[in-house]
């Protein structure tokens, strides 16, 4: 991957609920209608040179997805270069003979959106969706660098990227359980099979690799018979023969491809193996070689998986965590593969259970799903719920593209996906059952992950999977008389410029009352038959002040556990049977519930809702169970760096007494989980879960016409308890005199985590908008000062950022790096460098200030173009008391800033010696290095943030 974003992270009825709620009658039963999905309408054509094009139109949005999908993966690979495929993905962001600079930077310029690059066992893809009128300039960028790449490619540029997928592996083998996937493909797979090294590659080979390797690669895979280009969005077929002749005709076909061949490779015996990694618990995988993606069997499996394990309704869950608890979660899938793919099974064992007695229950379920099959009932929900999120997913115009792609990659046919639609709505209780007993009745791969000694793996589980007989022979792509034509593209020109920008459509926002009096605040968006509807709370982890620390996340996970009418499992069945989805969730200043329904299921769905929200049940049996789960969740946050880092930093950040001096996390303590109370819930709710507290944002396919009487009828007779909604202290807390240090030893770390904090304004800050593009320049996107420095120069790190955090009182400021070990403390180094530089002899410049500014307008057709997106921004307006036109006037007053009052911005946030800094890491190798840099006082904590005696 070139990069991923970063990401930074209860019995009885309600005393005071006056209000009647609708009585719920069962969820109508699927209909014809509901059994079909929308299709994606395609044009398909070849170029002379071979490369296959698919486009499909999508006129809602002034955008295109340009997504290019080059047929070789990993599994291509030869013994001893295992990681090729992965590392010349990174080296196709360096860019290209005629663009020799960072492939981003014309892209952010621009505005593009879903921009990245990914590789797989099968396949390498390259994607962004920009603003259709820098259309020219992203093909140009992508033939530019399927024809014209090698000589942009030398060793400098290999000596970087290999460092950046080194750290990439670092960072994840660095996670829980982070080396059980290399473990199980390993095991899965013959040790001739293609599939036996996992993509990312050893560390050994990835060394070895050189830069006539590297360019041998390219030359055998990177043509343009081997290449499938999806264009889907506001364009024509006309119009896209024209630009993709033009960019991409004079790039050669390349030599046919040696295409491995399918080789399920199933065991006939059971093996298991024993791996010791810095876990909070045992955790069981299972894995059985199945049949390739988009065979019948595939396709009856996954449903298979489905009723073994898809959620709480599913076999496994019910009788592992429900009935004899065992486990604190369970979950089953199919990892989808062109020569095999993989059914597995999860399982985290519950604190103290014998996994002997998980293996056994699973054992016997096993059995009984074998013997007799799924439910009738039990497959109508799973359909149900896998047309909804299908036709859910069509809003996004890349979506629509990786669809069409990989029908095209995979099966020669855009349109794959509806064939295997319509089979696994077709599919029966029998025939699921015959698909399971050809190929999940034996041949399966234990592997059990138990806390212990990072990276101690038993002899026989390193060992992997013996060669076996019966690997087919590849087989050459398909021969034909390709040929190029000539081009009429001036590439000595450079990329071309992008010299006018669509104007961003966003629905006007609508108000109305309910007749209780709450407010509803309404965008319509009628792109997909869907309608999202959020309760939108003044709570959050803040309200935790004064309560037991939790209290407000654990009991809105509880309100689908439970009601005075239905059970959690009869909830979680209604919701599949309606295709509806519904969340409840906490942030720092907020909660909300969310229904995200089909039209077609609107008023059920909405009755449904309401029933969670307003009569939760709390039963002592539900709280007892989440309250296991989520004890075995805190565990895993401590064990985790970026877990460990969150719940620590902040208390020390915000001190004593503050609402928000609290973990990030939301989770709370084992304290605090263990001692809460249905009582405690009780109070929380009639504090803050009540109509005077909320605002319900609706977004999607209705009006205000048609929602407001549906919302009446759910929630218009809510009446409120007696007493006025508690209030929060997130008063201003004044910056510590001078830097601190807080050391977390994780022994064995290949990494070191990073994470710098100080405060920052409100969200609500005049300069609000300055802030983020100061943050935006400095850290906060891929060519910023930050991650070019510890990435792209240095490579010592995946991602390098800085992250600013919206609250209601002052935000943190956040410097993120996970790091190789040994470069620990010049990364610190580098990072307070970066920081002292940016507000004293190197402020930010016009060029840098400007790419912010013009990306983020020029970004805003492609980021608003799902009604989710819209959704978000009906929040914030709400949140953050933001006029009505907002997002609509948004672009004069990016426009508007200049570059004093952002340069101004950093002076006021960044301070180098007033941070906060929380290093998870391997002390034994990092603590000296990083006291000889004296940053200030410093103290070692453990993993609950409570101080260490010295040794």
């Amino acid at each position: 991957m070139a990069l991923k974003t970063h990401a930074l992270w209860l019995a009885g009825l309600l005393t005071f609920s006056v209000g009647i709620v609708p009585v719920l009658a069962d969820p109508p039963a699927v209909t014809d209608a509901a059994s079909t999905i929308p299709a994606l309408a395609y044009t398909r054509f070849t170029l002379p040179n071979g490369l296959t094009v698919v486009v499909h139109e999508d006129h809602k949005a002034p955008v295109v997805a340009v997504s290019v999908w080059y047929h070789v993966g990993s599994s291509y690979e030869p013994k001893g270069k295992t990681g090729f495929a992965h590392l010349f993905e990174h080296l196709m962001f360096q860019g290209s003979e005629n663009h020799k600079d960072e492939f981003f930077k014309p892209f952010e310029r621009a505005g593009a959106t879903d921009q990245n690059g990914t590789t797989w066992l099968d396949r390498t893809n390259y994607f962004e969706t920009v603003p259709t009128t820098a259309l020219d300039m992203a093909l140009w960028m992508e033939s530019d660098r399927m024809g014209h790449l090698l000589g942009a490619i030398g060793q400098p540029q290999l000596d970087e990227q290999r460092g950046v997928v080194q750290n990439e592996k670092r960072q994840g083998e660095n996670q829980p359980y982070g080396r059980a996937s290399e473990l199980i493909q390993a095991e899965a797979f013959p040790a001739n099979h293609p599939y036996h090294h996992d993509t990312i590659g050893s560390m050994a080979d990835l060394n070895a690799a050189s830069l006539g390797d590297v360019k041998q690669w390219f030359r055998d895979y990177y043509g343009a018979a081997n290449t499938v280009v999806v264009l889907a969005g506001d364009i024509t077929p006309a119009v896209a023969k024209e630009k993709m002749l033009k960019y991409f005709g004079d790039i050669a076909a390349g030599p046919r491809v040696p295409r491995p061949q399918p080789w399920v490779a199933p065991r006939e015996q059971s093996t298991r193996g024993t791996m010791t990694d810095n876990v909070a618990q045992t955790r069981i995988y299972r894995e059985w070689n199945v049949p390739p993606r988009g065979s019948t069997d595939e396709n009856l499996l996954e449903l298979a998986a489905a009723v073994l394990g898809g959620g709480k309704t599913s076999r496994l869950y019910q009788r592992l965590v429900y009935r004899d608890k065992l486990a604190d979660d369970v979950s089953v899938d199919v990892e989808q593969h062109s020569l095999a793919s993989l059914f597995e099974l999860q399982v985290d064992v519950k604190q103290g259970v014998d996994p002997a007695r998980v293996e056994a229950a699973i054992a016997d379920e096993w059995r009984n799903f074998l013997a007799h099959g799924p439910g009738a009932d039990e497959l109508a929900r799973v359909k149900t719920e896998t047309r909804a999120s299908f036709v859910r997913g069509l809003e996004r115009v890349n979506t629509q593209a990786s669809i069409l792609a990989q029908g095209q990659l995979y099966h020669g046919d855009p349109g794959a996906y509806l064939k295997q639609f319509n089979e696994f709505m077709a599919a029966t209780p029998a025939s699921v059952t015959a698909a399971a007993n050809r190929w999940i009745a034996r041949g399966d791969y234990t592997l059990t992950v138990v806390p212990g000694k990072v990276d101690s793996v038993d002899s026989a589980a390193a060992a992997g999977r013996a060669a076996a007989p019966g690997k087919p022979a590849p087989v050459l792509s398909r021969a034909a008389d390709f040929r190029t034509v000539d081009s009429r593209v001036d590439r000595g020109k450079g990329v071309p410029k992008v010299d006018s920008y669509p104007d961003l459509s966003f629905p006007a926002v609508q108000r109305g009352r309910l007749a209780n009096g709450i407010e509803v605040v309404l965008a319509e968006r009628h792109t997909v038959p869907a309608v999202q509807v959020r309760l939108l709370f003044d709570a959050g982890y803040a309200a935790d002040q004064g309560r037991k620390l939790g209290t407000s996340s654990f009991t809105m996970s509880m309100l689908d556990e439970g009601t005075t009418q239905l059970d959690s499992v009869e909830i979680a069945k209604r919701k599949q049977r309606l295709g509806a989805l519904i969340d409840t969730d906490c942030g720092l200043d907020f909660c909300n519930a969310s229904l995200n329904a089909l039209d077609d299921a609107l008023q059920p769905s909405l009755a449904l809702f309401a029933d969670i929200v307003r009569q939760p049940a709390f039963r002592q049996a539900d709280i007892d169970r989440v309250r296991g789960q989520w004890l075995a969740g805190i565990a895993q946050e401590k064990s985790q760096p970026v877990g460990i880092a969150l719940r620590t930093l902040p208390p020390l950040l915000y001190g004593k007494g503050h609402a928000y001096a609290i973990p990030f996390t939301g989770s709370g303590t084992d304290a605090s989980i263990k001692a809460l109370q249905a009582a405690d819930m009780r109070r929380f709710m009639a504090d803050y879960i009540r109509p005077d507290n909320v605002r319900i944002l609706v977004a999607g396919d209705t009006t205000l016409a048609k929602i407001i009487p549906a919302l009446d009828a759910a929630f218009g007779q809510w009446q409120a308890p007696a007493g006025k909604v508690p209030a929060k202290n997130i008063g201003k807390v004044a910056p510590p005199p001078r830097a601190r240090v807080y050391l977390i030893d994780r022994p064995g770390a290949q990494q070191s985590l990073i994470l710098a904090g100080s405060l920052a304004p409100s969200t609500e800050a005049p300069n609000n908008l300055q802030i983020q593009t100061m943050n935006g320049a400095f850290g906060g996107t891929f060519t910023s000062r930050l991650n070019m420095n510890l990435r792209e120069d240095k490579h010592w790190a995946y991602g390098a950022f800085s992250i600013l955090q919206n609250a209601l009182g002052q935000r943190p400021f956040l410097l993120y790096a996970p790091v190789q070990t040994d470069k620990t403390a010049p990364s610190i180094a580098e990072l307070l460098k970066e920081a002292r530089a940016v507000i004293g002899p190197q402020p930010l410049t016009d060029q840098e200030i400007d790419k912010i500014k013009v990306g983020d307008v020029r970004s805003m057709p492609g980021g608003y173009q799902t009604t989710s997106a819209v959704m978000g921004a009906l929040q914030d307006i709400v949140q953050y008391d933001r006029p009505d036109d907002y997002v609509r006037t948004l672009k004069s007053r990016i426009e508007a800033q200049t570059d004093a009052s952002v340069q101004a911005a950093a002076q006021e946030i960044i301070h180098p010696d007033q941070l906060t800094w929380v290093i998870v890491g391997d002390l034994k190798k990092v603590e000296a290095p990083i006291r000889a840099l004296k940053l200030g006082d410093i103290q070692v904590l453990d993993t609950d943030g409570k101080p260490v005696a010295p040794k």
